[in-house]
């Protein structure tokens, strides 16, 4: 199962490049996702619950970084196992480019899974699959962007992770 899409994001490359690499950004934005430790040098690893049609499981598993150039793009792989359900391992090279107004976010997944999970057919996976995708880009996109915010027009900007952690705007 493939797919692409691009996103445009209120975040210059270098902070959406940050967010990719900290782990608890990472835990906030995997569908799912119950922990994530580690680092980008050595890798992470993850913990996450997920329902697929009837198979529910927890997926542990790693998930590594490569093909890094700082501000500009990224592979993440990674690969998980859900004892009786099966696996599931996938990747995502994700390129940044600077646009008016932010960062414009491409990325091409690419995912496979075993066991129960791939009996379930090819139809439920490709669509959760997508789902999760989705998710994990606009929960990005929400975290650096900050929820929307019915005062903005008060001339208050919205706060992303970043601002969060520094205090700045």
């Amino acid at each position: 199962m493939q797919m692409s899409d691009t996103r445009q994001i209120a975040a210059t490359p270098a902070e959406v490049y940050a967010a990719l690499l900290n782990p608890e950004v990472l835990k906030a934005c995997v569908p799912g996702a119950t922990e994530v430790t580690g680092s980008p040098e050595d890798g992470f690893e993850a913990s996450v619950t997920q329902k697929v049609g009837p198979v529910k499981a927890t997926f542990k598993g790693q998930v590594t970084l490569s093909d890094m150039i700082e501000n500009q793009s990224l592979t993440i792989t990674g690969e998980g196992k859900g004892g009786a359900a099966g696996f599931a391992k996938g990747g995502a090279e994700v390129r940044m480019e600077a646009v008016d107004g932010g960062t414009a976010l491409s990325y091409d997944v690419e995912a496979k899974v075993g066991g129960k999970l791939a009996q379930l057919g090819s139809r439920i996976i490709d669509g959760f699959a997508k789902k999760m995708a989705d998710q994990f880009f606009t929960n990005l996109q929400e975290t650096l962007e900050g929820p929307a915010e019915p005062d903005a027009a008060e001339g208050e900007q919205k706060k992303g992770w970043l601002g969060r952690l520094t205090g700045k705007t």
